[in-house]
């Protein structure tokens, strides 16, 4: 007769320990690296910009495979810190499948040129010039990465600055990359 009050509360205690930060709910998420969010699949925004050099680019091309959609600003401290991880990421993925959107936030073409020849001069960016692409994603913040599955939704999100280049980001990356289906 006790049993079930006395199990409601193990249960609650349970999920209380689960809502308080630190490793009691690692096993839940422990497939994913530090800051990464798993999200409720969902259909992306539309995001058609220009490169640099006036070249179209739409989401909708990289269809088919996993894509890294980063939103950025040179202004950004942690972008700045972040931004040679995220080349050198992309350089030893880009062979496996992986797809890159580098969005720069309303920034002019100096700026971003600039800092990339900086920090990762062999990226390509997309130039986000009013700031209305960045809006339709609604990032809460910057920097902000979105990885979109081959069949076009957003599955996790990471918000502030990645050691992309560590070995268990790019080991959940890969995971993606060899299982479509949304889970590393």
């Amino acid at each position: 007769m006790c049993r079930r009050p006395l199990s409601l509360l193990v249960h609650l205690g349970l999920l209380l320990l689960c809502l308080l930060p630190g490793p009691s709910c690692a096993a839940a998420e422990s497939d994913l690296p530090r800051g990464i969010l798993r999200l409720n699949p969902y259909a992306v925004p539309p995001l058609s910009l220009q490169d640099m050099d006036g070249q179209p680019y739409s989401l909708r091309q990289d269809r088919g495979a996993w894509t890294f959609v980063h939103f950025w600003a040179s202004w950004c401290g942690p972008c700045r810190r972040e931004m040679p991880a995220i080349q050198a990421m992309y350089s030893r993925l880009q062979s496996q499948g992986l797809r890159l959107a580098l969005v720069n936030t309303a920034e002019d073409e100096d700026t971003v040129f600039i800092f990339l020849a900086t920090f990762a001069p062999d990226l390509r960016p997309l130039l986000d010039r009013d700031g209305q692409a960045t809006e339709q994603w609604q990032p809460r913040g910057l920097p902000a990465t979105y990885l979109v599955d081959p069949e076009g939704r957003v599955r996790y999100q990471a918000l502030g600055g990645r050691p992309w280049d560590s070995q268990g980001y790019l080991d959940f990356l890969r995971r993606l990359i060899r299982a479509p289906e949304g889970r590393p």
